[in-house]
This record gives structure tokens, C-alpha cells and sequence, in this order.
């Protein structure tokens, strides 16, 4: 059964608020898969413009709580130090108001989708710390650009703000990662799991672990050993279809 099919099976047997919910994830299924056809320029454009719209949303939402303490800061004196002037600058780009904090947020999440997004392509599926550092810092450095808390300084401050968002990222991610370690027989299938959870199919992860279909049989996969391991027909061809647009190679357990 197609995802599209399991979709309006549940919204047969469910309530208005069950519906609503099937049908836009199955939107939001068919939007990704149509995407992922597309060159690489138009899945991050509009990967970016969207992530953007939903960060630009969170932030007028924040801002309408934080612009009050805005308001009461005080506007920066002529005679006031860069260093001053700098800290007050900052201090107003986190704690503006909606259409500031809109901008912020929007600034910040469509970056750093549209970066992890073109490197995910480039690289295959493949969503590790090294792609997480560096949508951080991309997001990081933008953001000091157009929120102006740089200052006078701007590409230093833009390079800065980028190694510290990336910093962070990066620590964020190792602990999360400390605590969800994968048993080790996951390492066996790291990269098949990213390329299943790409294509929106981690339901079929288990049908590669009976199969024994490990990472250094990806560039091996055909229709028969797929069928063998009991996917379906649908399903089937968008492995094949991404083993060859990306011409996988086998990695080692443990490396990526």
C-alpha cells in the first residue's frame, strides 16, 4: 500500500481534525517527492523560502512578547563607544519587536535550511555534525549582516557570530548524539537509513535489516533484491532511482 493510499485510509477513519492532518501530510509527502526530482537550485530555493516563512512566523509571535523591553532601551548617544554601541545593537536584535524579530528568525531558519538542504543533495543524503556545523555558521554570519549587530565591523563580527553559532550547534548535536547512540549493528546501515529517511520511506528500514542490506551493498541494489526483502513496487523505484542519481559508493562501519 502507497503512502498516498495509507493517507486516505486514515482519513476514512478518523474525525475532521484527523482528515485535515492526513491530507496535509500527504501534501506535504508529494511536495518533497516532487522536489527531490528537481534540480538542485529549486529544491534549496524553495526548501529556504519556506523554512524562512516559518521562522519569520515564530519570530513575530516572540517579538510581540519582547518588544516592550525594546521599546525601553534607550537610543544610542553620539558620543557613545563602537563597542558600547555595539552591545546595544545586539541587545535589540534579540529583544525587537515582531517585524524585527521576524526578520531575525526568518534570517536565521531559511539559511540554515537552505544550506543543510544543498549539502544533503551534494552528499548524498547524508545529515552528520559536519553539515549541521556548517548551515550554523552560514545562518550565524547572515545573521549578523542583516540584523546589524556587527557594528562597524561587519565581515569580523559576520565571521565571528558564524563560529559561534556553528560552536554551538556543533556541541548541541555531539550530546544529542551521546545520548541516542545507535546499537552497533546501525552503523552497518547509517547511510541506507539516511537515503530511506530522504526519500520519506524510514518505514522500510527494517525490510533492509532482515535483508541484509547493508551500506556496501547500496551501489549493488537491483529490483530483485529489493522485491526479496519485501518492498513494494512504488517504493522500489524511487531506492533505485536515487542509488543511481547519486551513484552511492560502499562506506566503511563507523565513517562517514
Amino acid at each position: 500500500m502507497s503512502t498516498t493510499q495509507q493517507t486516505r485510509v486514515g482519513m476514512a477513519g478518523g474525525g475532521p481534525l484527523v482528515q485535515v492532518q492526513a491530507k496535509l501530510k500527504e501534501v506535504d509527502f508529494k511536495v518533497k517527492q516532487w522536489l527531490r526530482k528537481q534540480p538542485i537550485g529549486v529544491e534549496v530555493a524553495a526548501v529556504t523560502v519556506g523554512s524562512a516563512a516559518q521562522g519569520g512566523a515564530i519570530g513575530a509571535l516572540m517579538g510581540s512578547f519582547t518588544q516592550d523591553m525594546a521599546a525601553g532601551m534607550p537610543p544610542a548617544a553620539p558620543g557613545l563607544s563602537p563597542q558600547a554601541a555595539s552591545s546595544l545593537q545586539q541587545a535589540k536584535a534579540f529583544t525587537g519587536g515582531p517585524m524585527m524579530q521576524a526578520r531575525n528568525f526568518a534570517v536565521m531558519t531559511g539559511v540554515n535550511a537552505g544550506i543543510t538542504c544543498a549539502m544533503k543533495r551534494l552528499r548524498g543524503g547524508v545529515e552528520d555534525v559536519q553539515t549541521s556545523m556548517v548551515a550554523a555558521f552560514g545562518s550565524g554570519a547572515v545573521f549578523s549582516v542583516v540584523s546589524g549587530v556587527g557594528g562597524t565591523n561587519v565581515a569580523g563580527n559576520a565571521l565571528t557570530t558564524g563560529i559561534f553559532f556553528a560552536l554551538i550547534q556543533g556541541g548541541i548535536y555531539k550530546v544529542g548524539q551521546s545520548f541516542s547512540k545507535p546499537p552497533t549493528e546501525d552503523l552497518l546501515y547509517s547511510q541506507a537509513k539516511n537515503m530511506l529517511n530522504s526519500l520519506g520511506l524510514q518505514k522500510y528500514e527494517k525490510n533492509f535489516k532482515k535483508g541484509l542490506l547493508t551500506d556496501t551493498t547500496l551501489p549493488l541494489l537491483n529490483d530483485n533484491a529489493l522485491r526479496d526483502a519485501r518492498i513494494p513496487p512504488g517504493p522500489r523505484l524511487l531506492i533505485l532511482d536515487h542509488v543511481k542519481r547519486n551513484q552511492l559508493a560502499p562506506v566503511v562501519a563507523g565513517k562517514q
